[in-house]
């Protein structure tokens, strides 16, 4: 029942998102009506706020301060989105003037819900309850009084709704029914074809509806139109492009909202007085040659235009003239206003127009905007918003995007059928770039959603240090689309000498459900990402890079690898080559592409390590053991029993020359790029993809198409060797292969899922990657005698749990990065994801896993 209705009151729609205010004297049942049709959660009362405060809901000298908590709770779940019921007698105009303020702030309904008892009833009531025993009967004669003489004025005062239920079996029978708000459409998943203005340019509506393959205002496929408004004035045929929207959403197979210029026809059509420019009195003059029976059609259709639409679950929203994530879904003048001309500074331009504020500069929300109103030549993407009025009726074009493909599609105009007031803007408003990142994307405590794993939590002193690593250290975050995550390694061994062994991984992917794995040979070098872009306009129109890259590569910590630029530019331009020769540009349909790869030898960017840590630890032990042992021999040779001595000093000596041995393989000289090697070993992701869950096997076919087509000899194959986790002749075979691998001084293997991205019989992510390090190696990153009885008893007692949660975590941001740049998100939302894993790598843990 909506409005002053009093004659059912059984059914009454309440709106999902509003406040609604119960109103009725003390003892009229609001506390009992309340628990009866909402949600605990739902319900903020007066008596409890009085019991919050003053440990006693009947105390009255504490009201005061319980309506201040009541007005901040109803505030903050109005703020979240979730509606509210003030269970509070409310027969006071002032105490609802401040709760329709309350819900006009928030941009919500105010909805009143009235329960007219008669006096008697309500003293009854009162009596029988313990803590009202007492109540005087005036104060119940002055509820009721209040309450009526406020009936005929709740509308005026600014109610949406008002449901008025008299007597106790009205109240009784009555029931609730939730309505969901008029502009959430979130069921609808499209796909959609969002129209820009069209401005009555009939014929360039047709054309385009039939380039998107529409047949008679249907499409075949099943597809939505969305019109952004301002479907009317300035043009050349007004009632066509009328009478073919409103026959498309008539049918279902279209959606609009309004737009400025339907809002003045429509108080046109309704027999206000409006001034006849702008182009409404071509509109005028156009429809008087139709009949009243299709004015009658158009003022009703254009009465029932919504402000705006919320899509697709939450991810799109459509409106006129742009809107801030803190309107949508919302209800209320305000946001009508906003959807329908937007903001302004207050400042006129050189043509007398209103200078549009900048709103899409400073959107951070989750959903894409898309809308029109303000023309611009070419639609672009800004901050996962964009417009879409390219100027048709100006004699630009006509453009419609395709969602959730994020393809645009446009038609030229016939001609220039209106003389815009100003030329056409070279963007949209708030610029190419708006302000791409904001230290408010990244600062302080931070919790990433992604689709892999959930939430993802990042503490503020690590987003600090990782601030100050992004900001000192780091590449341009425009050309950093994705880190890798850390890997973790296998479970300790039990096989006597070996702390690391292969049989571990093979028995924990077989655990998780995984039957078949790769084993990728591990390169002795550094982690390096690759962004190739087929030349430096890619990199510039793609990733807003000024003149002069084409592309980046960089560590895993986002470092640029080399601090000459020129040989930066030189191995891409290697690998540009081979993925042109490879065909790979074509066959994946794209002017870009991301690599994850080893760059060796490690002494190329390892020097400083190698100096301070290792090699000061080889030369130490070169200086000491010979003096040392030729002391020991001598004494020996006097008679002197130093045999155990000796032994364990000879033993020392030995590993110092296994452990020099060990990192001095991974070393090696370079003169520019002579000496150096580029391992790829997968395609991260392409323009409009996502390549992370292709199989290993496919990618690693793409990889070496790449490495044969390469003639300068940078790049460098990966070994594999595929195993069957539940065949124990090929875990024998590839425990053998790293066994023989490891022999000859490499490093060890990444044992990997086939399948990529893959989840146990659980549902729980499964390690991308478990590293298995040879026995040797392992000599550098514990120490030389680390192959000692006794330390290796020691080392056994290693905690790995932590590290394999960081290495999902890191993963699973990773993959929503490489998702949310394939999905055309802005790169505020990319970067959410990167510097994600970049403040993960501050959380301490054994740097020695």
């Amino acid at each position: 029942m909506t409005g002053n209705d009093t004659t059912q009151g059984r059914t009454l729609p309440v709106t999902d998102l509003s406040l609604v205010v119960l109103i009725g004297a003390s003892g009229s049942g609001k506390s009992t009506f309340a628990r009866r049709h909402f949600k605990p959660t739902e319900v903020i009362s007066s008596d409890f706020c009085r019991g919050l405060v003053a440990d006693d809901e009947n105390d009255q000298s504490a009201s005061g301060d319980a309506f201040d908590v009541l007005h901040y709770i109803a505030g903050k779940r109005l703020a979240a989105g979730r509606r509210t019921v003030v269970d509070a007698t409310n027969v006071q105009q002032e105490s609802r003037r401040q709760l329709i303020e309350l819900a006009k702030k928030h941009d919500v309904l105010p909805i009143a819900i009235v329960l007219d008892v008669p006096e008697e009833v309500c003293a009854e009531r009162n009596a029988s309850r313990t803590d009202r025993a007492d109540m005087p009967r005036r104060v119940i004669q002055r509820h009721t009084r209040e309450l009526r003489r406020s009936l005929r004025h709740l509308e005026r005062e600014g109610f949406r709704k008002v449901h008025v239920l008299r007597g106790v079996a009205e109240i009784e029978s009555a029931e609730v029914r939730t309505e969901k708000r008029f502009n959430d459409l979130t069921h609808l998943t499209g796909p959609f074809d969002i129209i820009g203005d069209i401005h009555g340019c009939a014929s360039e509506l047709e054309t385009l509806l039939g380039k998107l393959g529409y047949v008679d205002g249907a499409h075949p496929e099943g597809r939505t139109a969305v019109f952004v408004g301002d479907l009317v004035d300035r043009g050349p045929d007004t009632p066509g492009v009328l009478r073919r929207v409103m026959s498309m959403v008539a049918a279902g197979d279209a959606l609009c909202v309004p737009g400025n210029h339907e809002n003045k026809l429509g108080r046109y059509l309704k027999g206000r007085k409006v001034q006849h420019s702008h182009g409404l009195a071509e509109t005028i003059e156009q429809l008087d040659g139709e009949s009243e029976e299709f004015h009658a059609r158009v003022r009703e259709f254009v009465d029932g235009l919504v402000s705006h639409y919320v899509l697709d679950g939450g991810r799109l929203v459509v409106c006129h003239a742009g809107l801030p994530e803190k309107y949508h879904g919302r209800t209320s003048g305000r946001v009508r206003s906003h959807a329908l001309y937007g903001d302004t500074t207050g400042e006129t331009d050189e043509f007398g127009l209103p200078v549009r504020y900048p709103w899409a500069e400073d959107y951070r929300g989750r959903a894409a905007v898309v809308y029109g109103h303000t023309p611009v030549p070419t639609a672009t993407w800004l901050n996962n918003t964009i417009c879409l009025d390219t100027g048709a009726v100006f004699g630009g074009k006509l453009t419609a995007l395709r969602w959730p493909e994020r393809e645009l599609v446009d038609v030229p105009a016939e001609r220039v059928w209106y003389e815009p007031t100003k030329p056409l803007a070279s963007e949209a408003p708030g610029g190419h770039e708006g302000r791409p990142l904001d230290l408010a994307d990244v600062h302080g405590r931070r919790v990433v959603e992604t689709r892999y794993a959930g939430r993802v939590s990042v503490r503020e002193e690590n987003a600090a240090a990782a601030l100050e690593v992004m900001s000192r250290f780091a590449i341009d975050p425009r050309l950093l689309p994705y880190l890798p995550p850390t890997m973790a390694p296998t479970a300790t061994s039990q096989v006597e000498g070996y702390l690391e062994h292969p049989a571990e991984a093979f028995a924990q992917y077989k655990e998780d459900g995984v039957a078949r794995v790769v084993c990728e040979e591990k390169h002795m070098g550094s982690r390096a990402v690759a962004l190739v872009c087929r030349d430096a306009g890619v990199a510039r129109e793609r990733f807003g890079v000024a003149e002069g890259p084409t592309g980046a590569l960089y560590t895993r910590t986002g470092r640029p690898f080399f601090d000459d630029s020129a040989v930066t530019e030189e191995i891409l331009g290697r690998l540009r080559e081979a993925v042109t020769a490879a065909g790979l540009w074509e066959e994946l349909r794209t002017d870009w592409l991301l690599l994850d790869a080893e760059l060796m030898p490690w002494s190329l960017k390892a020097s400083g390590l190698l100096r301070s840590q290792y090699a000061a630890v080889g030369a130490a032990a070169g200086a000491a053991f010979p003096g040392v042992l030729a002391a020991l021999e001598g004494a020996a040779e006097r008679g002197v029993d130093v045999r155990e001595l000796l032994g364990k000093q000879r033993e020392r000596a030995a590993d110092a020359a296994s452990f020099t041995e060990a990192y001095r393989r991974y070393c090696w000289p370079t003169e520019g790029l002579e000496g150096v090697r580029l391992a790829p070993f997968q395609i991260l992701a392409v323009q409009g993809r996502s390549l992370a869950a292709v199989p290993h096997d496919e990618q690693l076919a793409l990889i070496d198409r790449l490495v044969e087509r390469d003639e300068g000899g940078l790049l460098q194959t990966t070994r594999r060797l595929f195993v069957d986790t539940g065949d124990a002749e090929s875990v024998r075979g590839g425990v053998e292969w790293w066994l023989e691998m490891t022999g000859r001084g490499g490093e060890g293997m990444v044992v990997k899922p086939v399948g990529a991205v893959v989840r146990s019989g659980q549902g729980r992510l499964v390690q991308p990657g478990i590293k298995c390090r040879g026995r040797e190696y392992l000599r550098i990153i514990y120490g030389p005698e680390y192959t000692r009885p006794e330390n290796l008893a020691r080392l056994r007692g290693r905690f790995l749990n932590h590290k394999r949660s960081l290495a999902l975590r890191e993963y699973a941001l990773g993959l929503e990065a490489l998702d949310r740049l394939a999905e055309g998100e802005p790169l505020w939302r990319v970067h959410e994801a990167v510097f994600g894993v970049l403040a993960l790598e501050s959380e301490p843990v054994d740097p020695r896993l």
